[in-house]
């Protein structure tokens, strides 16, 4: 594991939520990162874990950036791609502030506990309280820290709250180890009552099994 100086570092760089995630994962694991951007999280399971790290993303730039710092990722889309891995090869699935952003959430979600032990997922919460202000009190679509692009460049097209998710879940039989909520200032506290967590709540963060 890495020295606590090394993580205080990596924790002035790295999204809060990607440490929270980090500290799911168990050492020495499989793990696969999907939409793993420029491969922080994956730096960050190989020094802290020691896990056995492959990540898939679909910008061309997030997967020279990953291969530049020795990682193993290939490019692909996670709404076709993940189709293609067998089931139970990982581990870890993870899914780090991006289902928001896939055609098929659901698929998205059936294939990563297909081929993994346990996912983890992270999302914008749209039932945060700016979010409600900004909608009730200016009449236009909120731009905030986690969703910080305006509605006409922004790459989400299922935007969800922590309760919709939560919902989705017991709906679809996906077990729900463990729920997060990130606050905006990196705050990170267990979901014991979903309409606090909705409310206050910037980020949702859970780990997935499947029954």
């Amino acid at each position: 594991m890495a020295d606590p100086e090394g993580r205080a570092a990596l924790s002035r760089t790295a999204r809060i939520d990607l440490l929270v995630v980090a500290d799911m994962v168990k050492p020495k694991s499989r793990v696969l990162d999907v939409g793993c951007g420029d491969g922080t999280l994956l730096r960050l399971l190989a020094e802290e874990r020691g896990v056995d790290a492959r990540g898939i993303e679909l910008s061309q730039h997030g997967v020279n950036d990953c291969v530049a710092k020795g990682l193993s990722v290939v490019q692909g889309d996670a709404d076709t791609d993940l189709a293609d891995y067998p089931d139970d090869a990982f581990d870890y699935v993870i899914l780090s502030q991006t289902l928001q952003a896939t055609r098929q959430p659901r698929k998205v979600l059936e294939h990563m506990l297909r081929i993994g032990r346990h996912a983890i997922v992270s999302f914008p919460n749209f039932g945060h309280w700016r979010i409600r202000a900004q909608i009730a009190f200016k009449g236009q679509m909120p731009v905030t820290d986690s969703l910080a692009v305006a509605w006409y460049e922004t790459p989400n097209i299922h935007l969800c709250t922590i309760r919709d998710f939560i919902d989705f879940c017991a709906a679809e039989g996906i077990v729900i180890e463990r729920a997060i909520a990130i606050d905006r200032l990196g705050g990170s506290s267990a979901i014991r009552s979903y309409r606090h967590a909705n409310l206050f709540g910037e980020q949702g963060l859970f780990q997935l099994s499947r029954r």
